[in-house]
């Protein structure tokens, strides 16, 4: 069993960061896929980022690509989404999930693969 916690979201202005932060319990962190979902009022959960087990191969949407970084620190069972230069459109609950499907072999995007999941925290790009 693994649970998951975020913090860190917030009201940010347009051009703004944020980063967020999503801790496990567990001793068994490392051996699980990472990812970042959000989902704004009126729309369905979308991908936004996946890490793999040790953090050298990472998965991004068209949309936060050069923008977002996804990364974990395994010994502090941490994982972390930096969010730069953020739009309105970004606005929405960031959540964390876990899965045992490993991002070097297969495509992580599938909110149905994840085994466990966060709270959510908010996050808001408004002036």
């Amino acid at each position: 069993q693994v649970q998951l916690v975020e913090s860190g979201g917030g009201l940010v202005q347009p051009g703004g960061s944020l980063r967020l932060s999503c801790e496990a319990s567990g001793r068994t962190f490392s051996s699980y896929t990472m990812a970042w979902f959000r989902q704004a009022p009126g729309k369905e959960r979308e991908f936004v980022a996946a890490v793999n087990w040790s953090g050298n191969n990472t998965d991004y949407i068209d949309s936060v690509k050069g923008r977002f970084t996804i990364s974990r620190d395994n010994p502090k069972n941490l994982v972390y989404l930096q969010m730069n230069s953020l739009k309105p459109e970004d606005t929405a609950v960031y959540s964390c999930a876990a899965t045992r499907v490993n991002l070097d072999l297969f495509r992580v995007r599938a909110g149905m693969i994840y085994l466990y999941w966060g709270q959510g925290t908010q996050v808001t790009v408004s002036s």
